[in-house]
């Protein structure tokens, strides 16, 4: 199993905030390892509390599943499967089936994920964290 690096975990973590800066949003940022486990994070200042334990979930989630997070948007929707799961158990090993969670990926290979909470909306999440792993590779 290959995993994500530290250098490239902290490279991941400085492009959202500066994506996060350029949307007007303060966030948190987790970015976790192909095992789920925690390689970096940063929380912006003003960013709430709760964005903590979400965005360290969603980027769980999406190593988990192995895709983005914005893929279960239709699953928790009232009357789908998962609807009324999330951030009830957020925390560092939850599943957060919102948009934010984004994998990290060397082709085909699974490095890991990032997660990122705190925008007004989990789609500009998702916006954030797939432009911060797109500028940093």
């Amino acid at each position: 199993m290959s995993n994500i690096t530290h250098t490239h975990a902290d490279s991941l973590i400085a492009a959202a905030r500066q994506q996060a800066l350029k949307a007007g949003v303060t966030v948190a940022v987790a970015v976790v390892d192909a095992g789920g486990n925690l390689a970096a994070f940063s929380r912006m200042d003003g960013a709430n509390l709760i964005t903590i334990d979400t965005a360290v979930g969603k980027a769980f989630t999406a190593v988990s599943i192995g895709a983005d997070t914005v893929n279960l948007t239709a699953a928790i929707q009232p009357g789908a499967p998962l609807f009324g799961t999330g951030l009830t158990q957020a925390g560092a090993r939850s599943f957060v089936p919102y948009a934010g969670g984004v994998v990290v990926r060397d082709g085909d290979t699974l490095l890991g994920a990032i997660g990122v909470s705190g925008a007004p909306s989990s789609d500009v999440d998702h916006e954030i964290g797939t432009a911060a792993v797109a500028q940093a590779g």
